[in-house]
């Protein structure tokens, strides 16, 4: 397999539909072993519509190339109170992405 599955947590911001149901917000993504591209994310979002915006935002995404271009994209396109939360969770994503680059070595 040429992929690996890493996940990001944050703490969801209080009054948000997904808080009913998860204490965090979790971002997933498969990411090609060799160039660090997102192949495909997702997000413990609400609204199918809110995991398919955000996977889209991500995909395409070299994690070698470092985390601002697509955090920035988060903040500039995701205007919903689960901003913050997505970037923190993309964040630990990155931090989880780097610790298995680190293994691999």
């Amino acid at each position: 397999m040429n992929t690996v599955f890493i996940a990001g947590h944050a703490r969801l911001p209080s009054g948000m539909a997904a808080k009913s149901v998860y204490e965090t917000l979790t971002i997933t993504a498969e990411i090609d072993k060799r160039y660090g591209v997102i192949v495909m994310a997702s997000c413990t979002l609400a609204t199918e519509h809110g995991r398919q915006f955000v996977h889209q935002l991500l995909k395409g995404h070299s994690l070698q190339d470092g985390i601002s271009s697509p955090a920035d994209l988060l903040k500039t396109h995701y205007l919903g109170k689960a901003g913050n939360a997505l970037v923190s969770a993309l964040h630990d994503l990155y931090r989880q992405y780097e610790h298995y680059r680190e293994k691999q070595v």
